[in-house]
């Protein structure tokens, strides 16, 4: 039964009934009406209109439910839906949005990923210029700075052993961003060398403590799921810097049951300081790349808490893949 027919019929009964009672009650109307008769006629309209709201409401609710989930629904929180109930048209709707969901969310991962691999690719571009373009200028700069130093008199010595040093700071920045853009080490060494240098740089660079822990037991993982936990990382301590005002980081890769868990903590302000941009949002869809579970929240004793799971189906027995190098890892601070 479609859905105007449900509402017809809904006020059809209500009308029914109302004549019924008005056919079959000893009630008359005079003329003029009397007080009580325009009492018996008020009450009979108001109760008229409370059973078809009351009706009208229980065939609507799930309309209701439709309307909230298409107000507040993100893609990049994927498994959202409706439960398929009521009658008539209304399950089909209901059927139909959910069906929509899917389309969409696939639609969606399949573009982030074609815009992900393109962003990689546009990085290790530019991280290539950077090294082989500006840095190269860079050091050709600085040798020639050097060159001139030593046949330079006396009074310019101090001027030139500044432009050098500002010269040596520009090429180190240089180096430092194509090493952010292009992460070389986990190509080379892998995940946990690479999460290590990461966790280094940051400290070094920020002046903020960062423990690290990464037991050993890693499973075998892809190279996108690799690149997915570093760029997770990388941003996850890139929004400590900015936003947590904190003094103590800690990034930590362990393997569970069913998953790897790559956890980034601080003692910092916590969540809901700062709205969700853009770069939330970019870990959020590096997750849904691999299939992965991101969740940020309040760190318990104070803090945010950044975590992602990425499922694993392998051997209990399997070999693991943390670095590529014969070295071992275990736990480890800084």
């Amino acid at each position: 039964m479609s859905l105007f027919w449900r509402i017809f019929l809904l006020n059809a009964l209500v009308l029914a009934v109302a004549t019924a009672v008005l056919l079959w009650a000893p009630v008359t109307v005079s003329v003029p009406i009397l007080l009580t008769e325009a009492v018996v006629l008020t009450g009979g309209l108001i109760v008229m209109l409370l059973a078809n709201a009351v009706l009208l409401r229980i065939g609507l609710a799930p309309l209701e439910r439709l309307t909230r989930m298409m107000t507040t629904i993100d893609l990049l929180r994927p498994g959202q839906r409706l439960p398929v109930t009521g009658h008539g048209g209304i399950p089909d709707l209901l059927r139909t949005f959910n069906e929509m969901l899917d389309r969409l969310e696939a639609e969606r991962s399949t573009s982030n990923a074609r815009a992900l691999s393109a962003q990689e690719a546009e990085r290790r571009r530019i991280a290539q210029e950077l090294h082989d373009e500006v840095g190269q200028s860079l050091t050709a700069v600085l040798l020639e700075l050097k060159r001139v130093a030593d046949r330079a008199p006396e009074d310019l010595l101090e001027d030139l052993g500044h432009a050098q040093e500002t010269t040596r700071g520009s090429l180190d920045e240089v180096r430092r961003l194509a090493r952010r853009l292009r992460p070389g080490v986990l190509e080379d060494l892998g995940l946990v060398s690479a999460l290590t240098s990461l966790a280094t740089e940051f400290s070094t660079h920020t002046g903020m403590t960062v423990r690290r822990r990464f037991p050993p037991g890693l499973p075998p993982l892809d190279r996108e799921v690799e690149l997915v936990l570093y760029r997770v990382a990388q941003e996850g301590l890139t929004n400590v810097a900015r936003h947590a005002e904190a003094s103590t980081a800690e990034v930590s890769l362990r393997r569970t049951a069913d998953c790897v868990e790559l956890r980034i903590t601080d003692d910092g302000l916590g969540p809901g300081i700062v709205r969700e941009g853009a770069g939330i949002r970019g870990m959020r869809e590096r997750a849904l790349l691999v299939g992965a579970r991101l969740s940020i929240g309040p760190r318990p004793g104070g803090g945010t808490e950044v975590l992602l799971q990425v499922p694993v189906d392998v051997p209990s027995d399997a070999p693991s893949s943390g670095d590529r190098t014969p070295t071992g890892t275990g736990d480890r601070n800084e």
